[in-house]
């Protein structure tokens, strides 16, 4: 009796339940073999890069160049002073790092610059000082006001939480994982870093590299970018002329820049070309040409933003 009562008590499954859920389970199994075989020629469609001799030879003369330039640092130790006046310095990384010397990669992976035009605070310390003169030729650093550091956080503050890259647009998030520090909102995260808090270094840490906005002919014109950028090294103070270029919420494109040019050349065009004196209407046929051009200009500011 008691076996018959165990029999009735095991629920029994609907035939057309097993036959879906095996259905699904072949479908699946297909589906993984097909990713399989996708990789599987991706791999093999993959073109061998060709490296021309010139691009070796170059790469060895700028690893040869760092490690003289790195042994030359251990011989002035005087280049390694701390500045007394300041204790919080921002670095940004304004040149590519192919083929330089591995402990100029390490030192750039350990102030979390991977990405070129990205930034980050740190404390100057002896042992930071130490990190940016190994990287000197490829960051612009110095002391950013309050200024720099509110419009900076304000604009491009993210978090990474739980592997996901988060804006830091809510407070909650703040104090969920700054709350055992003291910091529940922005303006105390943003007076942590400005004022060099007690719990700087998890703060910092917490708060992703900044990426910063590139100009559209940055890629094209590099050395006219480099040059409004400013050399490499030390810039003190002018690092925040330097934050609030970089910082812009969009950058003009080459349509916005043409759309300019109409706005305000093209009356003077018109007046140059008589067309204002001989017609009746000329002047008003300049002014609603210039409003025109201005307001459509406006829109697509407005559509950027």
């Amino acid at each position: 009796m008691a076996e018959e009562e165990q029999r009735k008590k095991i629920p029994l499954v609907p035939e057309n339940l097993l036959k879906k859920r095996k259905a699904y389970q072949a479908l699946k199994a297909t589906q993984a073999k097909q990713t399989l075989l996708q990789r599987k020629e991706q791999r093999k469609g993959k073109e061998i890069r060709f490296k021309r001799l010139e691009w070796f030879l170059h790469d060895a003369w700028w690893q040869k160049r760092d490690k003289v330039r790195l042994t030359r640092l251990e011989v002035k130790p005087h280049g390694l002073e701390v500045p007394d006046e300041h204790s919080l310095a921002f670095v940004i990384r304004i040149q590519r790092i192919n083929a330089v010397s591995l402990m100029v990669q390490r030192a750039i992976a350990r102030l979390r610059l991977q990405k070129i035009f990205s930034g980050v605070f740190f404390k100057v310390t002896p042992q930071t000082m130490k990190t940016l003169r190994v990287v000197e030729p490829y960051v612009t650093w110095g002391f950013p006001n309050l200024k720099s550091v509110r419009e900076l956080i304000l604009k491009r503050g993210q978090a990474k939480v739980k592997n996901k890259i988060i804006p830091l647009t809510d407070n909650t998030v703040i104090e969920e994982h700054l709350g055992n520090f003291g910091v529940i909102c922005l303006e105390d995260l943003i007076h942590e870093i400005a004022f060099l808090g007690k719990n700087f270094q998890a703060i910092s840490r917490f708060l992703c590299p900044f990426h910063l906005s590139v100009a559209p002919h940055a890629t094209k014109n590099r050395v006219g970018f480099l040059k409004e950028v400013g050399s490499p090294g030390y810039q003190g103070e002018r690092i925040n002329q330097l934050i609030r270029q970089l910082n812009l919420s969009q950058v003009p494109s080459h349509s916005d820049f043409v759309l300019m040019k109409l706005v305000f050349f093209l009356p003077e065009y018109l007046k140059a070309q008589c067309i204002g004196s001989t017609c009746l209407f000329g002047g008003i046929i300049i002014q609603y040409l210039q409003r025109r051009l201005f307001l459509l200009y406006l829109q697509k500011l407005e559509k950027k933003g």
